[in-house]
């Protein structure tokens, strides 16, 4: 630190403020990585399929079951006339 005589000048303080928010910023982002790591096990998240998202907004209602069947159809490659 930047002592003048036996007092800290104000670059001091400014460096000693600045470090401690450094600091608790380092601390606080370790475990919310921590935390994060461990509530997943370990393992990366699986993607979901193309057909598990149709059947998620199917089942919360944002599409209807003719429109369901019409996307899931394209999906394999299925096209109605």
């Amino acid at each position: 630190m930047m002592y003048y005589g036996d007092h800290m000048s104000g670059w001091g303080w400014f460096a000693a403020s600045v470090g401690m928010v450094l600091f608790w910023g380092l601390v606080i982002t370790g475990i919310v990585l921590l935390v994060r790591y461990l509530s997943h096990n370990g393992q990366a998240p699986t993607p979901r399929t193309p057909e598990q998202l149709l059947a998620e907004r199917f089942a919360r209602g944002e599409i209807d079951q003719a429109e369901y069947r019409d996307r899931l159809d394209a999906l394999h490659g299925h096209v109605r006339s």
